[in-house]
């Protein structure tokens, strides 16, 4: 039973269906098939504006293809000192930016703050070459440890970031996820709170294979379909990614998917805190769970064939690991179901 990673989950029938689907017959190739089209302006509905959007295969392109967009010579991204791109690309967007750096901003979990953001720019003033220039602001929609920015918090981060001219990227690996719990829209958790650019990401939320970056002025897209080009991202076949983010769209198949792991994320944390056995390490706003289990106990589950990740303890954590313990992350997904975390409950609880 998984609880490793959203990563692991399959793809949902019908995903699996619109694949087999448009796999018949033939389509003009590099992003010009009638589907193609189709999904774009699709996603101009959804964000109720026009959008600029590029098919990627990964969630580490579609952060990285916009680092580079961003980039200038000496460039600096900010985000959080725990942030996926920091801690988990492998140095993939400083690669694929030709040397940019990204910059740890502190903040309780897994969100910074715009007073935070605003002294960490200052720390490169222009006139002082030495040190490089500030280039962006990457936010990640939901955090790396389950939680949720507000739309008031994007909004103020998205301020700050505008009083230092720089741009303001979203990392929505889990956007959905985030969506959901704070029952906004794409809209209005995007570029009506001063985000211009996202990583939309579809993979973990039921597709094979679907992530995009959407730029929400399409003028400041110029150099995107090169650099995706140049990074071996441009998909010759991609009628098949927009088959996947069709059926994805279709009947708000992604909408119910995030809101189904968001429950399966909300009873396991009931778990978590309710066994002697464990500790939950906060109330999870998303699909990621985080809590303490006493290494017996930790063990145990393992036998029982539950898999799930050890995890670094965060920074600003409030509570300490104990001696007998180890700190572990859950996540689940839209094929998780409601035996598994009962199940996984009465073992814990056992």
């Amino acid at each position: 039973m998984n609880f490793a990673s959203d990563n692991w989950a399959g793809a949902h029938p019908a995903i699996n269906e619109a694949l087999m689907e448009h796999s018949r017959g033939s389509a003009s190739a590099y992003g010009t098939s009638d589907l193609d089209r189709e999904v774009e302006k699709r996603f101009c509905e959804i964000f109720e504006q026009e959008v600029a959007v590029f098919f990627v295969a990964t969630g580490t392109a579609a952060n990285s293809l916009s680092m580079a967009l961003f980039n200038r010579p000496g460039g600096v991204a900010f985000a959080h000192a725990e942030a996926h791109m920091r801690e988990d690309e492998g140095g993939a967007p400083e690669y694929l930016t030709g040397g940019a750096r990204l910059y740890g901003v502190p903040g309780s979990l897994g969100r910074m703050t715009p007073e935070a953001l605003d002294e960490a720019i200052r720390l490169f003033p222009a006139e002082f070459i030495h040190s490089g220039q500030p280039m962006a602001v990457s936010i990640t929609q939901s955090t790396e440890i389950g939680t949720v920015y507000s739309l008031d918090e994007i909004a103020a981060i998205a301020e700050t970031s505008r009083a230092h001219g720089l741009p303001l990227h979203m990392d929505g690996a889990r956007f959905a996820n985030a969506m959901v719990a704070l029952n906004t829209t794409p809209a209005e958790m995007t570029w009506k709170r001063g985000v211009d650019v996202l990583s939309f990401g579809a993979t973990k939320n039921g597709c094979w294979c679907a992530e995009a970056i959407v730029v929400m002025d399409p003028a400041k897209a110029r150099d995107l379909p090169f650099l995706r080009k140049r990074a071996a991202q441009l998909f010759s076949k991609s009628r098949f990614i927009a088959a996947q983010f069709a059926a994805y769209f279709a009947d708000d198949l992604w909408l119910k998917n995030a809101a189904h792991s968001n429950r399966m994320a909300a009873r396991l944390a009931d778990h978590l805190a309710e066994a002697p056995s464990s500790r939950l390490a906060w109330r999870p706003q998303a699909n990621e769970v985080f809590g303490f289990l006493r290494n017996e106990t930790a063990g145990k589950l393992e036998k029982e064939g539950f898999f799930f990740y050890p995890w670094k303890v965060p920074h600003d954590a409030k509570e300490a690991l104990n001696p007998d313990e180890g700190f572990y992350r859950f996540v689940t997904s839209f094929a998780t179901t409601a035996d598994e975390i009962e199940t996984f409950g009465r073992i814990l609880r056992a």
